[in-house]
């Protein structure tokens, strides 16, 4: 390299090394702080300037805002104003009005810098934002009382109104009215300003509704108590929710202490009075707001649902769907004697009137004696069983939607169990053998029934529910999900009830029942709350449905006959288990619910009928049974007459055939077949049978072979305590060549013999069927039950007695299977009963089969298996 060269590249380096000198002269550190400076300072000016445009269209906040109640009203149906949420009377209570003990329990539990903060809490705040980043937004507020006030008299407490633009301007309004006005001036305003439950607006008000005592006069519960309601006033109201009321009175003495307005003895002194001590009873007091009072509970819950707003604070103009006469006739029938006699005081309903075309829930009934408003509404909240009021819904319907089952389609009722083993029971304890479906629907059977719904893969059942608005996840307590039982059990409410209904009287189209057409906001904004319907079901399987629902509505035409006016229906009945009613000692025919749901081209009504206590039964048997039917024949009737009432079409999808009864598959009446022999009904288009049957003379000799069978008379049964042995017996049936099907509860097995002993049968009712057999025809069966009474415990047995008693058992068994009238091998209760049927085998140890048979006579879901509801359904 040469010297100038050499220079060139020394002279380089050198000002390389310069320059990157000169760049490590200012620190990283350095520049990453003025990088956050410069953001800090630009978010600063960003979030003033966006502050400032916010402010500017913030509303004025006047005398007259901070006074008065923004109020909401209701209209009924015809536009009609029927409430208003605020109070009847509106005398506001002045600074000196106001105690310092109710002061000092507002400021502990709302606002414990009140008196130091200048409208804002810069330290709530700062928590309100770190739990607002930890938790979610709006999940903890930063509101001073002064807020809260703001919120009351120009916006709203619902979340809509919890947006970043309404807490600038509620910051800054809060900013002016601290300006504006002294500490005690803006107390006094809250103290009027906030709603107590009830329909009473402002503390003043409360004190004398729930005290019947001004301000002044308050003690220091009581004081408490009125402080904490403001937040969830319904809630916290003493009347209607004593207990949530009395754990929040007592967190405001809680931090009374805190704020060391009281001390640890006063709290203590004050949480050991009763919170029900010194109310007011309104119980006894006359007003027309109890006839649709779970009206408006269900119009308050709906209006918060689908908007988020207020109804007590947004002042808004809520159009309803309550048809008023309707509602006074409801509630006049299930509260006096004039319409239905209800004897039983304790006896309550849950009823729901919903417009099939549109809908609309036209009237509520949610409860008989209601005392307080906005109590108890069964309509919308009732947990309880539908009973055989599903089977439309869960197993016909979906069967008719995906199958193309006719009303004609051949079912077997016969001894069925579920897939656990324990037996499915229809309400009489009978089997009727080969039946159509519309016989299976219209008599409840319960056997049929769950055939079908096995019949259908889950996952089309559940679609269908869905589609009629039925959650199928709430169907079973413990239960997210279908399960066997619920071909003929469930938990659906009145209203959800009669919404799924609706969709089969208009022909398959599903509405969400809803109380409120629409809502005018304060400033004019309307906004419609009109659910979208959709289409659930094909037409064919809604006429089909209603079709066979017919024949329910004319069997029971004395109870629900409408003067000829064309309806459909269903009934239900809910059982108890064989142990609950053993445990409770609940009378022999005692349920829990019963249930009418019915509907016409109009209006869909469901009706349920039962007890607050669950285990206090009403009577299946006398006058108790009727009332559903009852309350919807008079309410029904009613409603009716200022409409026109049409039949229904059967649409182009269905097709009515003349089959031959008994052919299986269907088969078309031929030109001789006896007319006691043709029986009409619906197909889908296409589906119907296109097969002549043989014509019936030429089967003549065949059909004298084949021997009409009867049940088989003079079945007993006995039990004698002493041997701990059930003895069976029966007369000799009158044909040859035949044998019997005996069923004991869940097990069955064929035999020729005329008795049978169980040996230690299980306690509780014990089922019992015997049905006679020929061929591959099987009979109606005759039917009997034994209760056997809780058994003595026996003393621990001596060590040789183990194998005496085994040696009996063993002796006693070889000696029952050597006899001449030795029956056949029960199968195991895993088995099906088809399968017992067809083959007889050996019988068991009676040790055995008393340990698996648990069935529940006359009852149509076991209690046996995991997997079912608490609570059995049966029809009458």
């Amino acid at each position: 390299m040469s010297r100038v060269s050499k220079k060139q590249a020394q002279k380089s380096k050198h000002t390389k090394k310069g320059n990157k000198s000169k760049k490590s002269s200012s620190p990283l550190w350095k520049k990453i702080l003025i990088g956050i400076l410069a953001l800090i300072a630009a978010v600063l000016i960003g979030g003033m300037g966006l502050f400032a445009y916010y402010v500017s269209s913030a509303p004025d906040v006047t005398e007259n805002n901070l006074t008065d109640t923004v109020s909401s009203t209701l209209l009924d149906s015809d536009g009609n104003e029927f409430w208003a949420l605020e109070g009847e009377s509106r005398e506001l209570v002045s600074e000196n009005d106001v105690p310092q003990v109710l002061k000092d329990a507002i400021i502990a539990i709302e606002d414990q810098r009140f008196y130091t903060h200048i409208g804002i809490d810069p330290i709530r705040i700062a928590g309100a934002v770190v739990a607002n980043i930890t938790d979610g937004f709006a999940s903890e507020g930063g509101s001073t009382i002064t807020q809260q006030l703001i919120k009351l008299s120009v916006f709203s407490t619902g979340t809509e109104d919890q947006t970043l633009k309404r807490k600038a301007q509620e910051a800054w309004l809060s900013l002016q009215l601290e300006q504006k006005y002294s500490k005690e001036q803006i107390l006094t305003f809250y103290i009027n300003k906030v709603y107590m439950s009830d329909n009473q607006y402002g503390m003043g008000i409360a004190s004398d509704y729930y005290f019947g005592k001004p301000l002044a006069e308050l003690t220091l519960p009581e004081a408490a108590l009125l402080a904490g309601m403001p937040q969830a006033p319904n809630a916290y109201n003493p009347l209607t929710n004593p207990e949530d009321a009395t754990k929040r009175r007592n967190l405001v003495l809680d931090m009374m202490v805190e704020n060391e307005a009281i001390t640890s003895s006063e709290a203590q002194e004050a949480k050991s009075v009763d919170v029900s001590e010194g109310l007011i009873d309104h119980s006894g007091e006359e007003t027309n707001n109890l006839v649709f009072d779970p009206y408006v509970k269900e119009v308050l819950a709906e209006v918060e649902r689908k908007t988020n707003l207020d109804p007590y604070t947004s002042g808004l103009t809520i159009y309803t769907n309550l048809d008023m006469d309707a509602q006074q006739r409801l509630y006049d029938i299930v509260n006096s004697d004039e319409y239905v006699l209800i004897e039983d005081e304790d006896i309550q309903t849950g009823i729901s009137l919903v417009d099939v075309n549109t809908g609309q829930l036209k009237a509520l009934g949610g409860a008989r004696d209601q005392e307080v408003q906005l109590g108890t509404n069964y309509a919308t909240e009732l947990k309880r069983s539908v009973g055989s009021n599903i089977k439309p819904l869960s197993a016909y319907g979906p069967a008719i939607e995906y199958l193309n089952y006719s009303t004609y389609e051949q079912v077997v009722d016969e001894p069925y169990n579920f897939k656990d083993g324990s037996p499915v029971n229809n309400y009489d304890g009978n089997y009727e053998g080969q039946i159509s479906l519309r016989r299976g629907l219209v008599d409840s059977r319960n056997v049929p029934t769950t055939k079908i719904y096995n019949d259908v893969p889950k996952s089309q059942v559940d679609e269908f529910l869905t589609n009629i608005g039925i959650d199928t996840s709430t169907l079973n307590t413990g239960e997210d999900g279908l399960v066997e039982s619920n071909a003929f059990n469930g938990d659906i409410t009145p209203v959800d009830l009669s919404a799924a209904y609706a969709a089969f009287a208009n022909g398959g189209t599903y509405t969400e029942p809803y109380t409120v057409s629409k809502i005018v906001l304060a400033d004019g904004e309307e906004i419609s709350l009109k659910p979208e319907s959709n289409k659930a079901m094909e037409e064919s399987t809604a006429y089909m449905i209603t079709d066979m629902l017919k024949d329910v509505a004319s069997n029971n035409s004395s109870r629900v006959g409408l003067n000829g006016i064309p309806q459909a229906g269903k009934t239900g009945t809910t059982n108890y288990t064989d142990e609950k009613k053993i445990e409770y000692n609940i009378p022999e025919n005692g349920v829990p619910d019963k249930w009418y749901t019915g509907y016409t081209t109009n209006y869909a009504l469901s009706v349920w009928v039962g007890k607050d206590d669950y285990f206090d039964s009403i009577d299946n048997v006398g006058s108790e049974r009727l009332l559903p039917q009852q309350i919807y024949q008079a309410l029904m009737s009613y409603v009716s007459e200022s409409v026109e009432s049409s039949d229904w079409e059967k649409p182009s999808s269905v097709v009515e055939v003349a089959v031959e009864k008994g052919s299986m598959p269907a088969k078309l009446a031929g030109p001789k077949t006896p007319s006691n022999k043709v029986v009409t009904e619906l197909f889908v288009k296409g589906t119907e049978p296109t097969a002549v049957a043989v014509d019936s003379s030429k089967e003549e000799s065949k059909e004298e072979e084949k021997i009409e069978l009867n049940a088989p008379e003079g079945l007993t049964a006995t039990y004698d305590e002493e041997a701990d042995a059930l003895s069976i017996k029966w007369n000799a049936y009158s044909e040859k060549d035949i044998s019997y099907l005996l069923t004991v509860n869940s097990d069955s097995y064929s035999t020729n013999d005329l008795s049978y002993i169980l040996q230690n049968p299980p306690e509780g009712e014990t089922s019992i069927t015997l049905a006679v057999q020929s061929g591959d025809q099987t009979g109606p069966a005759a039917s009997t039950s034994v209760l056997i009474p809780p058994k003595k415990e026996e003393e621990e047995p001596e060590e040789e007695e183990p194998e005496e008693e085994s040696s009996e058992s063993s002796s006693s068994s070889s000696s029952s299977e050597e006899s001449s009238s030795a029956p056949a091998e029960i199968p195991s209760s895993s088995s099906s009963s088809e399968e017992s049927s067809s083959a007889p085998a050996e019988i068991p140890s009676s040790s055995s089969s008393s340990e698996e048979s648990s069935s529940v006579p006359d009852e149509s879901s076991s209690s046996s298996s995991s997997s079912q509801p608490s609570s059995s359904a049966s029809e009458e």
